[in-house]
């Protein structure tokens, strides 16, 4: 088995950004695309734009928890550096 820490993109809100756990990444989506989630209702639907898998759970969380620190938001965007400057530059185009 394995835990997953993810990151959505809100389709509507182009940049607005969550960080999550779960055991069950597709199942987790589909709650979140269907309102079930409070903190991303208002921003469905989302999409996975990075999701890592970990066999230990305590280790999933702890990543977790890093990435949604401000140094840990840092590395994301480094991490997805090509991804925000292709959507910037299409949007531009």
């Amino acid at each position: 088995m394995f835990y997953y820490i993810y990151v959505l993109e809100s389709v509507k809100f182009s940049g607005r950004l969550y960080v999550g756990y779960t055991k069950d990444l597709v199942k987790r989506l589909k709650e979140h695309n269907l309102g079930l989630n409070f903190s991303t209702k208002s921003c469905k639907p989302w999409k996975v734009i990075h999701y890592e898998a970990y066999i230990n759970e305590i280790d999933a969380k702890r990543r977790e928890k890093y990435i949604k620190s401000s140094q840990g938001a840092r590395l994301l965007k480094r991490m997805l550096k090509e991804y925000f400057y292709d959507k910037k530059y299409l949007s531009k185009n």
